[in-house]
């Protein structure tokens, strides 16, 4: 599956490519809210102004693709989708009595709203599905898109993520200790020595073909997802997966980690590192773009953008082994020590 071209909105100024360029955001607190771009360009103001955040970022990401190409077919990962008009429409249910409520936030609400937006504005009446898997989300979205595309049923693809912070869920986590009781600054996060991490949003999005073209800029070789993976087995999981595509650790010269600052559980990245990848240039991300369910999908945009050739800002490193042309590139992530994910990367 090879990738032809990708758009991310986040909490850096990514859409525009100006975080690749050095303009590194500085972030205060446990929640990093999205740059957005101006959609006037993009989306009509009727739409605009019933579209739900989650909504708007994700057609904003995903709509500048498919008209500059044509696809098959979209395939998204969300967690939770438009969580916060959903429950707006909730809150109606019980204001209005069961009475007249207004359709906007039930139909804008529901997870495949963005990917069913997509179809309605680029004309895409082909495959049309939203993977809803947690922090196991955009890896169910990949590895649909891989599986379509090896079987030659579609020959492109929109494929990719979105989340939005949710008043709703991130009170609700707070209080289950997911995020830092410190008001901390992203640059202090990573070196921080407490439980919890930071609160992320933001839309990732790329172009996927069944073979190599002229406009090919990355390969997604393989991916792998586990639910309740006993760190124990982490290691045989990796060396499994990399065999089976005929690499050993010392073949991957740069491994994207989610260290996220939280101390219960950053020392499952740091030991995998110390001990297999000590020849792998290595690159950390939710100090920039926060700690969600597809996360993932952030580290994806930046190793498109190495393969591509780019450079990206050096407060991405996390350790500078030697200098190595980006070649293979492996991301690990798990979301709450739970939900464990591997995607390789190759040039």
């Amino acid at each position: 599956m090879y990738i032809t071209d990708s758009t991310c909105i986040s909490p850096q100024r990514t859409f525009d490519h100006s975080f690749l360029d050095g303009d590194v955001q500085r972030n205060q607190g446990v929640r990093y809210s999205a740059i957005e771009p101006n959609y006037g360009q993009l989306i009509p103001a009727g739409l605009l102004r019933r579209m739900g955040k989650a909504v708007r970022m994700g057609v904003g990401a995903g709509l500048p693709l498919i008209q500059k190409t044509p696809v098959d077919g979209i395939i998204l990962g969300t967690a939770n989708g438009g969580l916060e008009d959903c429950l707006r429409f909730l809150n109606q249910i019980v204001d209005y009595k069961e009475g007249t409520l207004t359709p906007t936030n039930f139909v804008q609400s529901t997870p495949n709203a963005i990917a069913g937006n997509l179809a309605l504005m680029s004309k895409t009446t082909g495959y049309n599905i939203t993977h809803v898997h947690k922090g196991l989300a955009f890896e169910a979205a990949l590895l649909d898109a891989l599986l379509l595309l090896q079987e030659n049923q579609l020959k492109t693809l929109l494929v990719g993520s979105v989340e939005e912070i949710s008043d709703y869920n991130h009170n609700i986590d707070s209080l289950a200790g997911a995020f830092k009781t410190e008001d901390i600054s992203s640059e202090e996060l990573l070196s921080s020595d407490s439980p919890g991490s930071v609160n992320g949003e933001g839309s990732a999005m790329f172009v996927m073909e069944s073979g190599r073209t002229d406009r090919t800029i990355a390969r997604v070789v393989d991916v792998f997802q586990s639910s309740y993976l006993p760190e124990s087995e982490l290691e045989g999981a990796i060396f499994a997966f990399l065999e089976r595509n005929g690499l050993t650790a010392r073949d991957i010269d740069t491994l994207f980690l989610g260290v996220s600052g939280d101390n219960r559980t950053d020392h499952i990245y740091k030991n995998l590192n110390v001990n297999f990848f000590t020849d792998s240039n290595c690159y950390w991300f939710k100090h920039l773009a926060g700690d969600h369910p597809t996360a993932s999908s952030f580290a994806f945009w930046l190793a498109v953008q190495l393969l591509a050739g780019k450079s990206i800002p050096d407060v991405c490193i996390y350790r500078h082994a030697q200098d190595r042309q980006p070649k293979n590139i492996l991301i690990y992530n798990h979301f709450k020590g739970t939900q464990h994910g591997f995607i390789l990367l190759g040039k």
